[in-house]
């Protein structure tokens, strides 16, 4: 030890400490390991209990949306066994045999005779004749009937269908449907009143709004007579 300017300063052997660097130096490379080791070991942890989050919410979402289209298809199988059945035999077959022994009948506004029908007075009459069955008077009122809705590839003899004709997107005439993409009317007095057209035909194609089974609707003492 030496004393200079009343500042002690130790003096540690350099021979020891160099040494006992040379002892550990080997050491620091393990504990680095060692440390990177356990970050990474933990790291996963948390991602593993955050993927298993993950995953149990998604399987939850899924079964919510399976038990939602679950009660769905029960609900349309309820409203099948409760809805009456489409008698296209006997309610439909009839109501056509005299519409087409009607085709030639003048078209006449206002007409619910075959002394003349306009569209909905062609159909209504038709209904009530054969099928005892009083459908509203106007096209407006007949496509509001609670009736199943039919898409255009599921239609039936029988079926009504629904045109919008003055190009503003509302009901203005009817017809019933044939089959074979034929349906009978009541068109105007230029084509004659009662005819036949296809559904495919540009025009009828372009106008047509929907159609409805309103036969679903038929009485069942008319059914059992049928």
């Amino acid at each position: 030890m030496r004393i200079i300017e009343g500042i002690v300063a130790v003096t540690f052997p350099t021979a020891t400490v160099v040494p006992m660097l040379k002892r550990f130096a080997p050491l620091v490379p393990l504990a680095l390991v060692t440390l990177l080791f356990g970050c990474a070991a933990h790291s996963p942890v948390s991602q593993q209990v955050v993927d298993s989050q993950v995953q149990k919410s998604s399987s939850s979402q899924s079964s919510a949306l399976y038990q939602e289209e679950l009660a769905t298809e029960k609900e349309l199988a309820q409203f099948s066994e409760n809805s009456k059945p489409y008698e296209l035999p006997a309610l439909a077959d009839s109501i056509l045999e005299r519409g087409m022994s009607l085709i030639g009948t003048r078209y006449r506004f206002g007409g619910t005779s075959e002394a003349g029908f306009d569209c909905s007075g062609f159909i209504g009459y038709l209904f009530k004749e054969e099928a005892g069955m009083q459908l509203p008077r106007s096209t407006r009122e007949m496509i509001n009937v609670n009736a199943p809705l039919v898409a255009r590839n599921n239609l039936k003899p029988g079926d009504l269908l629904f045109f919008s004709t003055n190009g503003r997107g509302r009901v203005s005439h009817a017809g019933i449907y044939l089959g074979d993409d034929q349906f009978i009317h009541s068109s105007s007095r230029r084509s004659g009143g009662v005819r036949i057209d296809s559904l495919g035909d540009t025009y009828w194609n372009k106008t047509f709004i929907e159609a409805k089974r309103a036969l679903a609707m038929a009485p069942t003492s008319v059914v059992a007579r049928k």
